[in-house]
Parts: C-alpha cells; structure tokens; sequence
C-alpha cells in the first residue's frame, strides 16, 4: 500500500516514521471555505499519502452557503505554475479541476502538451458550484472535450456535467451507462459517472473502463455535508494512479475513502459543510 498509516513517534522525524508516495500536480481553483477545490485537493492527495502540488486557476469567495465572487488567474500565470513544478518536482498524474475560460484552458493544454504529454490526467470537469453558480464560461466548454478529454486517463463528472459533455438528458442509471459509452466515444479513455446528484436512497456511480462497464451501488448518507465530494473523489483518484495502483483500485479506494469522509464530517459552516479529510491520520498528542 501506501504507508498512509505509518505514523511518526514522538522524538521522530517525519522522514523515520513517514512516506510519501505519489506526485500529484492539481490545476484548480482555490475555496476559501477550505471544503473544495485546490484545498481539498490538498488534503486528499495528503491524508492518502501522496504529495500535493498546485497551479491556481482562480480564487474564489466562498464559504459553506454559496460563491460569492471569483477572480480569475491569467492563463500565463497558471501556465507558469505548472511549468516550474514540472520542471523542477514533477509529477505522476496531473489533477484538473476548475478552469474557467478559454485562455486558461489553452495555456494549461499547450504546457502540458510541451512539458508532460505522457503523464495520465484525471479530469474533474467542474462547471457549476452546489449552490448553481457558473464556474467556467459556456465557451470554454467545447475546449474542455477537444483539449482535456482526449487526454485523460479518466474523467469524473457528475450527472448536470455528463449532460453538457455528452448532450444528452440524464434520469436513469440505464441513462448513465448510455452516457458512459458516449464519453467513451469522446476520447477520454475512462469515466466514472457520478450519480450523487439523482434522488432516492441508492447513490449509483458507474465506471466504464478498458475492462467494461462496472456499477458501484451504495445507500445515501442524509447529511447536507457534502462540500467538495468531486474534488476529493478525483483527487484520490488521482493519488491511486501516482501510486500505481490499478484505474479499478484507485476507483475503489477513493470511493471508500469518500464515503468515511462524509460520514464523519465535521458539520462545520451553515450551509453544505465540507467532509472530514483527514479521517486516514491518527491524531497526534505530544507528551506533557
């Protein structure tokens, strides 16, 4: 595995007692709730024991009830992010999440394409917060589909996203397989479909890889605490793939990871609270 549960004792260094395993470079947009986005991209990537490195695509004011405005990075600034991190650190799988218009989504294609054109990409194609405000121009939409899918070695969209991606209306999980297969046709290599979004007690999420199609099946947790459940999803994800685990593994485990992270949430904020990433880490009580 991992080594995510090998702890450092009291009089250790981190380096004696720990292990980092996996680079994941996350290309998002910054929460400062800390629920989503490039902070719970963080912790994921974290608490499963990988390394987490960023290139901001935007900030965003924002806390448990909803966004409340978003300033956008230059697509060169965020570009120049990723340039130095690869160049310097590098990476074993890529994160995107939120990129919000044209310009950033051609900068984040053309230095990839540059700097790391055989590293996997896990797609997060985030378009819309919980609460229904836009998170990436209507333009950019098609640049998502001709840049980003092509490359990814598996994309993570919810069912409001499948539709847009796919153009076809969603309310059936036999809908979500049908959409499965298109995205397929789209070019991304893998899809997990994320059926969160649907009502009824059976959450459905289906996978469609090289090995077929698989449907996870588990039963809805009631709590409003779901804050940056996508985020968390890919970046785990994302940290299976930098581990080398297998595209079914990583699925699995990130599935797991996902659903103790919001049955122990915290419950902090007024609105949709964020999840309890750090559920994989022992806390630590130095001696007194």
């Amino acid at each position: 595995m991992t080594g995510m549960h090998e702890k450092a004792l009291p009089g250790e260094t981190a380096s004696q007692g720990t292990r980092v395993d996996g680079r994941v470079l996350v290309v998002a947009g910054s929460d400062s709730g800390g629920g989503a986005g490039i902070q719970a991209d963080i912790k994921a990537i974290t608490a499963l024991g990988g390394y987490a490195m960023t290139a901001v695509t935007a900030l965003t004011a924002q806390n448990t009830e909803g966004v409340n405005g978003m300033v956008e990075t230059t697509g060169g600034f965020v570009a120049k992010q990723m340039r130095l991190v690869l160049k310097d650190i590098g990476a074993d799988v890529i994160k995107i999440g939120m990129v919000p218009n044209e310009e950033t989504i051609e900068s984040v294609h053309y230095t990839y394409m540059e700097f790391a054109p055989d590293i996997p990409i896990v797609l997060d194609p985030v378009m819309m917060a919980k609460g229904g405000h836009p998170l990436i121009d209507r333009d950019a939409i098609h640049l998502v589909r001709q840049h980003f899918l092509l490359h990814a070695r598996i994309a993570t969209p919810n069912i409001a996203e499948t539709e847009v991606l796919t153009g076809m209306e969603i309310h059936t999980l036999n809908d979500m397989k049908h959409a499965a297969e298109i995205m397929i046709t789209l070019g991304v290599q893998s899809v997990l479909v994320k059926g969160g979004h649907f009502e009824g007690d059976a959450i459905y999420d289906v996978l469609f890889s090289e090995e077929g199609l698989e449907v996870f099946e588990d039963i809805r947790i009631d709590t409003p605490h779901t804050h940056g459940t996508g985020c968390t999803l890919a970046s785990a994800i994302a940290t299976g793939l930098a581990q080398k685990m297998t595209l079914r593994d990583a699925v699995v485990r990130a599935r797991a990871y996902v659903r103790e992270a919001i049955l122990t949430a915290p419950g902090f904020g007024k609105g949709r609270g964020p999840l309890n990433h750090v559920h994989t880490v022992a806390p630590y009580h130095p001696e007194r």
